[in-house]
């Protein structure tokens, strides 16, 4: 019985090889020992830093009930951070290009750590501002997307980087996926200080992971498609069209999901259901999450990265529509999360593709952080106007609105965005 299942199994494998031959060799080649080691630590340390920075919309009514401050208030904070953690990628992503990831990872782990300790001893807006805000904002930027796919993509062969975004992108999905039940649970339990403490913790076990991903003797050559250092680079990056409207789209994909991961216990609330709906609605765009970003991994190696972003923010336009024509129960949220999940992060692989496409690795993580702080750009105007929306109408109703041709309008952006190499001047006059 075993030979045969081992002959069916083989045959169905020549069969899928034949029809898709570069969606498998991409993942035959994760599959070697050191090129899953590498991705597979970035996915560690993403899931820890993500996981914490995407659960803290959880702590929002319990530091208002504690601290008097207001929804407003902690928003505004909470939008800082949204702000900071995508102004800090570019730079981070600049110092890894130049003295090496292992620095600016250790450094980004212990100020996220620090950022939660602190602020359970801050009792004022601009307190909250510097902890949440500056700190952990700081500290989980410089331990995330750009520097930790830039040095998986320098560490591994072209046709492996696919899969490996999407698996380290699905690491970060995973730690919401985990985070946010556990820390609901704590923040009954112990408290919001006690939770806050305890991520402090948490965020130290990436420590050792960075080891691991940094270690790797494999990197593959990197060619300098960008002569003349990362500022010209960055300068001939700003001046191409393509790039500038993966910007635009990138932008609404902030706003949506600040929006969302600051907001959604609000909204819960407003409904009158249990805050566990929050948290378990966080956990399934976690868990949905997983297999979204996995499968955009894959369709980053056949299809144009640009239809697969189109899609996603099609998809959201859509799912918003839903959920405001069904009635607020908990299992409207759970269908609600789940649709929104398999794209939540799943935009990461295909844009951080044509980053690659367009101007190389050499400066992947520069460029492709000046891509993160478009989307942290509106993931502040999410976070925080979605504050003000619940202060002064009492509701998040225009939000949704907005969210959903926001959306729309992203899906459309994407489409004149061209998928080619950028041809160097010297390579122009010759």
């Amino acid at each position: 019985m075993v030979q045969i299942i081992g002959y069916f199994v083989s045959d169905l494998t020549t069969i899928v090889q034949a029809r898709h031959k570069r969606h498998n060799n991409m993942f035959r080649a994760l599959n070697r020992p050191d090129i899953l080691m590498t991705a597979l630590a970035a996915a560690g340390i993403m899931m820890i830093s993500m996981g914490i920075r995407q659960s803290q919309g959880l702590f929002v009514a319990p530091l208002n009930d504690t601290t008097g401050l207001g929804i407003a208030t902690i928003s505004f904070a909470l939008a800082i951070g949204q702000f900071t953690w995508g102004a800090i990628q570019p730079l981070a992503g600049a110092v890894a290009d130049r003295h090496g990831p292992r620095i600016v990872l250790i450094a980004g782990i212990l100020l996220l750590a620090v950022g939660c300790a602190l602020t359970p001893y801050m009792g004022t807006g601009f307190g909250l501002a510097v902890s949440l805000g500056l700190f952990c904002a700081m500290g989980s930027g410089a331990s995330s997307f750009s520097v930790l796919l830039g040095a998986a993509a320098q560490r591994m062969p072209a046709e492996a980087r696919g899969a490996a975004s999407g698996l380290i992108n699905a690491g970060g999905s995973f730690g919401q996926f985990v985070f946010a039940p556990i820390l609901q649970k704590l923040i009954q339990s112990l408290g919001w200080v006690g939770s806050m403490w305890a991520m402090a913790a948490t965020a130290l076990l990436a420590l050792p992971l960075i080891g691991k991903l940094t270690q790797s003797t494999h990197a593959t050559h990197i060619q300098d498609h960008d002569e003349g250092g990362v500022l010209k680079a960055v300068g001939r990056a700003l001046q191409d069209r393509s790039y500038l409207l993966l910007h635009a789209g990138f932008f609404t994909c902030g706003f949506h999901i600040a929006f969302l991961v600051t907001h959604l216990p609000g909204e819960v609330n407003l409904c009158g259901l249990p805050p566990s709906v929050a948290s378990w609605s966080l956990a399934i765009i976690g868990l949905t999450n997983i297999f979204g970003s996995l499968y955009a991994g894959s369709c980053v190696a056949k299809y144009r990265s640009k239809y697969i972003l189109a899609m996603m923010y099609g998809s959201r336009a859509v799912l918003v529509a839903w959920y405001l024509l069904m009635p607020r129960t908990e299992w409207t949220f759970y269908v609600f999360a789940a649709g929104l999940g398999f794209t939540w992060l799943a935009t990461v692989p295909p844009t951080a593709a044509i980053v690659g496409k367009l101007f190389g690795i050499r400066y992947l993580a520069t460029l492709f952080g000046l891509t993160l702080l478009s989307h942290q750009i509106g993931g502040f105007l999410g976070a925080w106007l979605g504050g003000l929306a619940i202060t002064q109408f009492g509701d998040f109703g225009w939000m949704w609105y907005a969210d959903m041709a926001l959306a729309a309008a992203a899906a459309v952006i994407n489409l004149p965005i061209r998928e080619a190499p950028v041809v160097r001047p010297a390579t122009a006059a010759a």
